[in-house]
């Protein structure tokens, strides 16, 4: 009988070199998109390498339409590229009023072209369909990424590398130093899904016969912690379909956190932007929690249509139109970065010299509800996505420097994009002034993001 070793070696191999550039950017979700439109922008040559067939990440491959739902009249914001994902949508007709804010839900779909459209009209150089497999070091400095497809592995050398993965993968591999969330206290993760054939007049009757608010989130199991001024305010919030399937047997007592929201309603009967499904415990660096995760969310967004169907007026014909086609994630590792992030800076509006983009008052997880409706905001700073002890490297997105609060807002989609279009332009500085991104002149960072358009003090 052959016996299988517990580890095997591979041979040594050589890798063919396909491409070299001056900005690397691994992940095209909000941050990383924006990373490489920015760095593109500023005057530099730009690769954007993602896992998926489509740009977009948490918008396209997950789903989450809601790109900026926190915003209402006196939230103030960087606006950038961030802004311009709603403004191109709006204007190719993939963008429809978001139904509790003063933004626009963008169309998961829709945004795969003008994703498409934005990264060929900035001269980017698209490489989709291929995962990173891990980095290329001299020592503690990072010198491009190894990847891996239907082509095989291959090697893309870079001048700077911009890690938007999320995961915080690049960096971590790299070297330096993360703190990963214990799966126990991670966020819960959600599989989003789209449905078919309400009836908008009978649904938005329903609402209007019974709207909900902020306060209604925490009438079952959750805990939420708000300001007190959202309380009232009007949210798509739905649970007492899913009570109700508890109590007549549809829905297993255990599946109590099956509640959440709704984003949008269009007059060809699609409602979009299906919160519902929160799944606890997943963890999103493991594949195998990830794959229970996906076919049990799956599972429960079922019966959650099911109840929809029965006890929601307007959805005795609705259908699932479509899944994100992956999990959404809003919790894994965050770098240790030169400065991390507190809760005492996402609450009390913090100031950096080194900002390179303003965020609202808004704080979503771990039990807290915090909108921006009274003007106040944040700096986020450069040094936040600078990791210890790694040469060339920037990391954008939800795993910037940050303690458990903080993350609660940086997390989000908008201010994602935000530390990614600082990041593609600290990049591109650095590399036409020849200077370390240690050492890269925020003058002149913050001078190229006035020129795009950022407000950042």
């Amino acid at each position: 009988m052959t016996t299988i070793p517990r580890q095997i070696t591979e041979p040594a191999r050589q890798i063919d070199v396909i491409k070299e550039t001056d900005v690397l950017v691994v992940g095209s979700g909000p941050g990383g998109l924006a990373a490489a439109l920015a760095a593109a922008r500023a005057g530099v040559e730009v690769t954007l390498v993602e896992r998926f067939g489509c740009f977009g990440g948490n918008i396209t491959a997950v789903g989450v339409e809601g790109f900026a739902w926190y915003r209402h009249e006196k939230t103030v914001e960087a606006n950038g590229i961030g802004r311009e994902f709603e403004e191109r949508a709006k204007a190719m007709g993939a963008a429809v009023p978001e139904s509790q804010s003063l933004s626009y839900e963008i169309d998961s779909e829709g945004f795969k072209v003008v994703a498409d459209n934005l990264v060929l009209e900035a001269g980017i150089h698209p490489m989709l369909h291929r995962s990173f497999v891990s980095p290329i070091m001299d020592g503690n400095t990072i010198l491009g990424i190894i990847v891996e497809s239907k082509a095989g592995r291959e090697a893309i050398l870079a001048k700077r590398v911009i890690d938007a993965t999320g995961d915080a993968d690049v960096a971590t591999r790299a070297g330096a130093p993360s703190y990963k969330t214990p799966h126990e206290e991670m966020q819960a993760a959600s599989v989003m899904f789209h449905l078919a054939g309400v009836d908008k007049k009978a649904f938005m009757a329903g609402v209007n016969a019974d709207p909900q608010t902020y306060k209604d989130w925490a009438s079952g199991e959750w805990k939420i912690e708000t300001s007190g001024k959202e309380d009232n305010m009007f949210s798509p919030f739905i649970r007492k379909p899913f009570e109700q399937a508890m109590k007549d047997g549809l829905i297993p007592a255990n599946l109590n956190t099956i509640a959440g929201t709704w984003g949008a309603l269009h007059d060809s009967g699609e409602l979009t932007y299906m919160n519902l499904v929160h799944l606890a415990g997943c963890d999103g660096t493991n594949p195998d929690s990830m794959t229970h995760f996906e076919i049990e969310g799956r599972r429960q967004a079922m019966l959650a249509i099911e109840a929809l169907k029965r006890y929601t007026p307007g959805c005795s014909q609705a259908r699932l139109r479509n899944f994100g086609m992956t999990i959404g994630i809003r919790d894994t590792r965050k770098i240790d970065a030169i400065y991390n992030l507190t809760e005492h800076d996402v609450r009390e509006q913090a100031r950096f010299d080194d900002s390179i983009g303003i965020y609202p008052e808004f704080i979503d997880g771990y039990g807290i509800l915090i909108l921006p409706t009274t003007g106040r905001y944040m700096h986020i700073p450069y040094r936040s996505m600078l990791p210890k002890g790694i040469n060339n490297l920037l990391v954008a997105g939800r795993a910037i420097g940050g303690d458990k609060i903080s993350h609660a807002a940086t997390r989000n989609m908008a201010c994602c994009a935000v530390a990614g279009q600082g990041a593609g332009i600290a990049c591109a500085i650095s590399i036409k002034t020849a200077t370390t991104l240690n050492e890269v002149s925020i003058d002149l960072i913050q001078a190229e993001l006035s020129k795009q358009g950022v407000r950042y003090l």
